[in-house]
């Protein structure tokens, strides 16, 4: 560590150099797993990968870095996950200089009178379920050859109650929103079809379906509001289920999004002290790894929240106490 008037002149420097830094305990890399690195992306996610594809809600600096680095020193990777990171349906915030900003949709898509459906206007997973399974959902439900995205629907009570991903709740203006084209916007069910490429049939047929289900109060298709997890994220204002709502209010809204992810579950091979193991799955002596740079303890499937904070403090803690030489582990 740099201390004193030496760490402020090197602060002053833009000249780059290399120092030689040596651990006399161990190195416990936790730098964020690789959700920014396209390369090592495009080998492990079973979907398109680029960022037109995909986008992180990461940290911007997670590319990797720890990963490769064990690597070159002959650590083991974990390569074989079901999914490789912990998805979340991402759409795309414009930004002032031109650029965008991805916004993941954590529980909007839970509430009542909301709706995701494919370019042929049909439903195709259970809103209200978590953002890991909705991604999955749209990732099974892709047509051949295109691109995997959907789009949430809602009417102007429902928006205006709830908001719909960035675009928040009355009395905040929707008009950001619209004039950036995050929000569509349509005075009929069909005019929302033309103006966001869904087919008008399919929309029309799906809504109409969904209308009849809310009076009955259960989601035959999807069964959106039947587990507590889904009802957790829906309004108990709303009877007899907190997750329907009919969508009949014009005008109608649509938002695009498409996958992305909140970090990554493939990562360096550990033991369980958070040793890093080298490919004959023996113990790189010193070298520990946490985090999204450790590979998921749940084996690249999502349990809930915190999946990832989770056992990063407890390894964390784990290592740490390994380091010091604490026995009781």
């Amino acid at each position: 560590m740099w201390r004193g008037r030496r760490c402020r002149r090197r602060h002053r420097s833009n000249a780059a150099r290399a120092e030689r830094i040596v651990a006399r305990k161990g190195v416990i890399l936790a730098c964020g797993g690789f959700p920014h690195d396209l390369v090592r992306r495009q080998q492990l996610y079973g979907h398109g990968a680029t960022d037109q594809q995909h986008r992180s809600s990461a940290s911007p600096g997670n590319t990797g870095d720890g990963i490769e680095l064990a690597q070159s020193i002959g650590a083991a990777v974990e390569t074989g996950y079901p999914n490789a990171a912990a998805w979340a349906p991402t759409s795309l915030v414009l930004r002032k200089d031109g650029t965008n900003a991805p916004f993941p949709h954590f529980a909007d898509r839970g509430k009542p009178g909301i709706i995701a459906v494919l370019r042929d206007g049909q439903r195709f997973v259970n809103e209200a379920n978590s953002y890991h399974d909705f991604v999955q959902g749209m990732v099974r439900a892709r047509p051949w050859g295109e691109p995997i995205e959907a789009f949430l629907i809602a009417d102007h009570r429902t928006i205006r109650r709830y908001g719909l991903g960035h675009v928040k709740p009355a009395p905040l203006s929707l008009r950001g929103a619209l004039d950036t084209g995050y929000l569509v916007r349509g005075e009929t069910i069909a005019d929302l079809a033309r103006e966001a490429g869904i087919d008008f049939a399919g929309l029309d047929a799906t809504i109409a379906k969904w209308n009849a289900d809310v009076v009955l109060g259960e989601d035959r298709a999807f069964g959106k509001g039947s587990t507590a997890y889904n009802r957790f994220l829906g309004d108990t204002d709303v009877t007899p289920n907190p997750c329907l709502a009919p969508i009949e209010h014009g005008p109608f809204y649509a938002v695009r999004v498409i996958p992305g992810d909140i970090g990554t579950f493939a990562g360096l091979k550990t033991d369980r002290c958070a040793r890093v193991l080298d490919q004959d799955k023996q113990p790189i002596a010193g070298l520990y790894a946490i985090g999204n740079d450790m590979a998921s303890v749940l084996g690249g499937n999502y349990s809930g929240a915190g999946i990832t904070l989770g056992p990063a403090m407890t390894f964390g803690f784990v290592a740490g106490c390994h380091v010091a030489g604490l026995g009781g582990l």
